[in-house]
């Protein structure tokens, strides 16, 4: 071996990295990234869990337990609701997370010793999270009850969980994961078929043909919208059958909200296709622009409410995010178009801006 021959080499692939300076600004880009995300903006910690609570008793004891709630770092109290019905509904809507009814009566039973109901409500759907908020509410409440009877205990906690009353794992996880896969289907493999083409030097002969870019995209997505439409089948049968995930919706909203998703992912990955040198930056693009927001910021894994600020806004241009709302929504809270059409919105608007782009740019190149 001539150590001057290794020189060489290694000033050649320095070179040939110098002058693609996409590739070579991914390269530096992903794990700043990876360790931007990991060391700051994610977080498995949960605190400020958005809470409502229905007062019906309007005393100062009721005042004092929700003093107590306001001053724990766990929960954030939103707007109070007027009636039990609004609690209901913001469940449903995943305005908040956790829910508590204090009934009328609650400071007369408290003073004369007698033992009072609160109810407290919590959205199952994120187990983890309910699991916490379940804790540091039953907390609360007993030190709420040494502060006022320290003998005995006057308040009794009666806890229900909705949606995912044994609190499983699996019922948070699945819906998420049906969203992570459809990305990698479509996203990254449809981002690769353009970049073959250059890279095989049968794109410029394809574009010499009558068919127009619009046609093209359309075209190249069927076989992938096949793919990710048999994965979705695929996915939401095992989910359901094989891990008893519960289905509480409807295969209508499911079947649009799937079709509205992938037109969007397909579309973004032959946009990224059509700008990319080669498959290699193709492949690249399509991850760091896909595969890990949904991953990391689209509450597949990571509470987005736990996030700082500026990556919650970022999340707000996340496909996946709204996917995976549809998703837990159909799944586990039965909800339909009533509650669920902005994100439906959402992937409808994204599906048709790609679309226009990634037909924009192939018509520049025809030309």
């Amino acid at each position: 071996m001539t150590f001057r021959r290794v020189l060489a080499v290694a000033h050649k692939e320095l070179l040939h990295i110098v002058r693609d300076p996409r590739s070579l600004a991914m390269a530096l880009a992903l794990p700043l990234l990876m360790l931007w995300l990991f060391g700051w903006a994610l977080s498995l910690d949960v605190d400020q869990i958005p809470t409502a609570v229905v007062d019906l008793d309007r005393s100062p004891s009721s005042r004092l337990l929700i003093s107590q709630l306001e001053g724990s770092r766990f929960f954030q109290i939103l707007p109070v609701p007027e009636r039990q019905e609004e609690l209901s509904q913001a469940l449903s809507q995943g305005l908040c997370v956790a829910g508590w009814i204090i009934p009328k009566g609650f400071e007369a039973r408290l003073l004369s010793g007698e033992v009072t109901d609160v109810q407290l409500l919590i959205d199952g759907s994120d187990s983890n999270t309910a699991s916490i908020a379940l804790s540091f509410a039953q907390n609360i409440v007993a030190r709420m009850n040494a502060d006022l009877h320290p003998q005995q205990s006057t308040i009794d906690l009666r806890t229900r969980i909705l949606f995912n009353p044994t609190l499983e794992s699996k019922n948070f996880i699945v819906p998420g994961l049906v969203a992570v896969i459809l990305t990698i289907i479509a996203a990254l493999l449809s981002s690769l078929t353009l970049a073959r083409e250059r890279e095989n030097g049968s794109l410029e002969a394809l574009l010499a043909t009558p068919v127009r870019a619009a046609e093209l995209v359309l075209g190249k997505m069927f076989a992938y919208f096949l793919l990710g439409a048999v994965d979705t089948v695929l996915s939401v049968s095992l989910g359901v059958g094989l891990f008893g995930v519960p289905f509480r919706g409807s295969l209508v909203l499911m079947a649009v909200s799937a079709t509205l998703f992938l037109f969007g992912v397909l579309c973004w990955g032959i946009l990224l296709s059509s700008i990319a040198p080669n498959q290699l930056v193709a492949y690249q693009m399509g991850m760091i622009s896909t595969f890990l927001p949904a991953f990391m910021l689209s509450g597949f894994v990571f509470s987005i409410q736990n996030m700082p600020a500026v990556v919650r806004a970022v999340t707000h241009i996340v496909p996946a995010r709204y996917f995976i709302e549809l998703l837990r929504g159909i799944f586990l809270k039965g909800v339909g178009w009533t509650v669920l059409w902005p994100s439906l919105l959402f992937l409808a608007g994204f599906a048709a801006l790609t679309f226009i782009c990634a037909t924009l740019l192939l018509s520049r190149a025809e030309v």
